[in-house]
Parts: structure tokens; sequence; C-alpha cells
């Protein structure tokens, strides 16, 4: 899809498929429900990655990279992901507040030239039972299927919300309210916060 038609995008739908080496997303175009239009990436991540670098591309040929992310620092994840253009030109950046984390997991996004933005799980319910369910011996085996979702603000409003479905396969709705916001940013945080959820 072309970087104008995407940025007048406001509906994405996410799903990952999970195989044994690495994870891989599905990202599309979506309507409001998240009924599918048209793809938009493929992603693939590798597990356990001493430094995590995950790379989209405009289909599962993988023969156009459309952006990547890669963490600044290595096991420094407060470092934060740089987000490129296959030629390394800027985006956007995104980090993890881990401190603000401990309850209730909060991001931070920044564009060049746009106001901070900051991004946290949007019931407290939820988030406290994730964590409970995550020190409870073999729950490992069983995800955390009750979907939670994170709402990002900056100081001038909603920027942007991705919602996951009900059920045990990771499936999201990433809604854009911020015209200004540069999708690939949003689509980049959108699979961050499944592909490094448990970082």
């Amino acid at each position: 899809m072309e970087l104008a038609k995407l940025q007048q995008q406001k509906h994405f739908a996410i799903h990952q498929k999970i195989t044994m080496m690495v994870n891989r997303y599905v990202v599309a175009a979506s309507d409001p429900s998240g009924a599918e239009v048209d793809q938009v990436a493929f992603v693939e991540q590798k597990r356990m990655a001493f430094r995590e670098e995950v790379t989209f591309y405009a289909d599962a040929s993988k023969s156009e990279q459309l952006m990547r992310f890669k963490a600044r620092q290595v096991l420094d994840l407060g470092s934060g992901y740089d987000v490129t253009t296959p030629d390394g030109s800027p985006i956007g950046q995104f980090r993890k507040n881990f401190g603000a984390s401990l309850l209730r997991t909060t991001w931070h996004i920044d564009q060049p030239g746009a106001p901070a933005i900051v991004g946290q799980e949007r019931h407290m319910v939820i988030a406290i039972l994730r964590r409970i369910w995550d020190v409870i011996p073999f729950t490992d085996v069983v995800p955390f299927a009750w979907p939670y979702h994170f709402d990002f603000q900056s100081p001038t409003g909603p920027v942007l919300s991705v919602d996951r479905k009900f059920g045990l396969q990771d499936r999201y709705l990433l809604t854009v309210h911020a015209d200004a916001l540069d999708r690939r940013l949003a689509i980049a945080m959108a699979v961050a916060l499944d592909a490094l959820q448990a970082r």
C-alpha cells in the first residue's frame, strides 16, 4: 500500500501466526469492526533474539521491506526502540516505563515534531489479574485469554487505541485517532504490545 494511502487509514486488524522459531503477524487495513480490507504488512520476530529487532515487509514474500524497530541497547529494554525506514531514516521511537508498568503496563511514544504520547492498559483490574496469572504455576502453557486494551494520549487528546479480541489467539484492532500520527509508528507500537509484552 502506498504511504499516502496508508496515512489515511484509521483502522487496522492485526493477528499473530505462531510458529516454532518466529512470531509472525499480519497487519491489514480494516473497517471499524476489524473486518480486513487490504493487507498492509507482514511481520516476523525471531524468538529469544539477543537484541530485539522486528522487520515489517509488504507481504509474506518478504521482497519489500517497509520498516523495522530495533532495541537501542542489548538487554536494556528501558533504553527504547527506534522505528526506522529500510534505509535507516527515523520514523519515531517508543519505550516502556518499567516503574509505572509494575501495576499497569505503560509505554511512551515519540514522533519528531509531535507532542509526547503515553499509553497504558485501559483497565487496572485486568492488568492486576494478568500479573497474578503470570505467577501461578503451569499457566505459562495456557495464555491469559481475557482481552486487555491500551489507550494512548497526548496533551492534545486521544492518539490511538489497541483492543485485544477475546480468545486464545492474539488478535487486535488498532484505531488511530490523531491524523498527524505516522501510521507506521502506530503499527509498530501495536505489534510491539504483543511481541514485547513479556519482556
